[in-house]
């Protein structure tokens, strides 16, 4: 069948809506699956994507002048935004509230452009963000009022309830979308699927439609889907219930396949969990990738566990050339850790940044996440992790907690928050520290910002 007597079928990443959002290596990932899923079926396939930093501007906003956002060489960098009105839930923030994203004329000259798709499938990330979910697909609606829009993601996924009063989507789907296609196809497109993916056998899933994304200065990798770890924090296990990887060589397979396809020098991994057990995946991946000379570097923006850092171990991540490290460490405090699920202790972060150290990696490359406004958390407890943290050689970055609906933390969330967080999930957004304890203040917290920074 010729493409343009395909079925078509439209993917689209939606806007930012925030106080402040980077483009810390991100891509959407999940909807490029579901992209090549929908290709295997027959169907044509296009993608909007929001967030690309390098669209062209189609109009001069009044409040603020275009302005090229600046990138990073390793693929990462700022987003292109406007400013724009808050919501009136967050109109006593005293704080810029950003569109983060093309700009408006852009994204409906892309639908436009898009046709008659018989479907549209948008995704979505933090529940915080919902506005500009709701944004896009209010747009949608309004240019391609005749095609079914069809919502996904972890928004969706977390708040089904919310996302189904407000979001305006046809179709509220949660969980993994490969769980959703037969749905998708005869239900809702009226087409007969003509290929299934093995959820069970992450290898046999087709690569994601990178093809499609119009500029790539880097690209995730997937090694496994979900977590052997239960973190009190964290929607894991919400959001994939249960943990599977690939085999080492595939991955570094896709990885060589991108580096010579799309000449992509840099790649980040996500994955929750890419050092546990490492005989089964990093010690052969990393083996893998420095013995076919790629060329290519690599990133982990997520919290690697310190525990399974060893000398082998820290020695393969810097010949394969892993420059971006970043690890769970969440606080120094031994009750809390133990709180925390303990999968790491302070003498695990010590003996850690010695071996990295040794092999090579400097301070500020071994970067530290410290869990910053969790309900009971005093100001004090955050200051000393700090502390510590610069103390044993590594650079500590505060990453301000964010409640999750169905964590084992959520109620004591709800119960230390003075806002609504059931209700409205803008409340659980980590720039209002929404549990933070009495004695962690605006001003404390600037100037525990400004000590993690070396400043």
């Amino acid at each position: 069948m010729p493409p343009s007597m395909k079925p078509s079928v439209l993917l689209v990443n939606p806007w930012i809506y925030d106080f402040a959002a980077y483009d810390y290596w991100m891509k959407p990932l999940g909807l490029m699956y579901m992209a090549s899923y929908l290709r295997e079926n027959g169907l044509d396939v296009r993608l909007i994507d929001c967030l690309d930093s390098f669209a062209p501007r189609t109009t001069r906003p009044a409040v603020e002048p275009p302005r090229p956002p600046r990138r990073k060489a390793g693929g990462h960098g700022r987003f292109l935004r406007q400013r724009i009105a808050a919501p009136p839930q967050l109109g006593a923030i005293a704080r810029p509230y950003h569109r983060y994203g093309i700009d408006p004329d852009s994204f409906t000259a892309m639908v436009r452009a898009a046709g008659k798709p018989r479907a549209i499938l948008v995704t979505s990330m933090m529940t915080y963000w919902h506005p500009g979910v709701t944004a896009t697909i209010g747009m949608l609606k309004e240019i391609l009022p005749e095609s079914p829009v069809i919502l996904g993601g972890i928004y969706a996924t977390l708040c089904p309830e919310h996302a189904g009063a407000h979001a305006g989507a046809d179709y509220v789907l949660t969980g993994a979308g490969e769980g959703h296609l037969d749905f998708i196809l005869q239900t809702i497109m009226g087409l007969a699927p003509s290929w299934r993916p093995d959820t069970d056998n992450l290898d046999a899933l087709p690569y994601p439609a990178w093809d499609l994304v119009p500029h790539a200065d880097q690209l995730p990798i997937l090694t496994s889907r979900g977590c052997p770890y239960r973190c009190p924090y964290c929607a894991a296990r919400m959001l994939n219930e249960t943990f599977r990887r690939r085999e080492p060589r595939r991955v570094a397979d896709e990885i060589a396949h991108w580096r010579g396809r799309m000449g992509i020098r840099n790649f980040s991994f996500y994955d929750d969990a890419l050092l546990a057990r490492p005989e089964e995946m990093a010690i052969p991946l990393l083996q893998d990738i420095i013995g076919r000379n790629l060329d290519a570097d690599f990133h982990c923006p997520n919290g690697l566990h310190l525990r399974e850092i060893t000398p082998e171990i820290a020695r393969l991540l810097f010949r394969a050339r892993f420059r971006t490290l970043r690890f769970g460490l969440e606080t120094t405090d031994g009750e809390r850790q133990r709180a925390l699920g303990g999968k790491v202790e302070n003498i695990h972060f010590e003996q850690a940044t010695a071996y990295l150290r040794e092999v090579g990696y400097k301070p500020d490359d071994i970067a530290v996440y410290l869990l910053c406004g969790l309900p009971g958390q005093s100001a004090w407890e955050i200051g000393e992790s700090i502390r510590y943290v610069r103390a044993h050689g590594a650079r500590p970055i505060l990453a301000e907690y964010s409640p999750i609906p169905g964590t084992a933390l959520w109620d004591a969330a709800r119960q230390a928050s003075p806002y609504p967080l059931s209700e409205e999930p803008l409340f659980q957004n980590n720039s209002l520290l929404p549990c933070a304890h009495p004695t962690l203040t605006a001003r404390e917290y600037r100037e525990l910002k400004r000590r993690s920074r070396g400043l």
